[in-house]
């Protein structure tokens, strides 16, 4: 049925499709184990609100400084809204560079996790 030669390139071609799946299995498993304790904290301009947010994107605290009494509610719910944004947009960043240096960020892989991640985090597109 094949010959010498196409037999011997057939298994070829399944063992370098062997190694390339075993290969991106061991970058997700990189990409995963890097982002799952990640953290992104951010500061506000003028330093009275810090915010973090873990690998989620979810808050997972907030600092406000004493002096925040001294100013308006809607001031510091603003500053605080802006401080969120810039902690998730930290994130996002360092998600984005462990996708490139994992899976790569030019992969069909990496690009649809960049992507969601924009969703989930509420990125704009670029």
């Amino acid at each position: 049925m094949f010959d010498g030669e196409s037999a011997d390139a057939a298994l070829e071609r399944i063992d370098l499709w062997e190694r390339s799946l075993a290969r991106r299995a061991e970058q997700a498993q990189e990409l995963a184990r890097r982002t799952s304790e990640m953290t992104a904290t951010a500061r506000s301009r003028d330093g009275l609100v810090e915010v973090t947010v873990d690998a989620e994107g979810r808050v997972s605290s907030i600092h406000l400084d004493e002096r925040t009494r001294q100013q308006s509610a809607e001031t510091t719910s603003r500053t605080l809204m802006e401080t969120v944004r810039a902690a998730s947009s930290s994130l996002f960043k360092q998600l984005q560079e462990v996708t490139a240096e994992t899976v790569g960020g030019d992969s069909e892989t990496g690009r649809m996790l960049v992507a969601g991640l924009r969703r989930r985090l509420g990125e704009p597109d670029e």
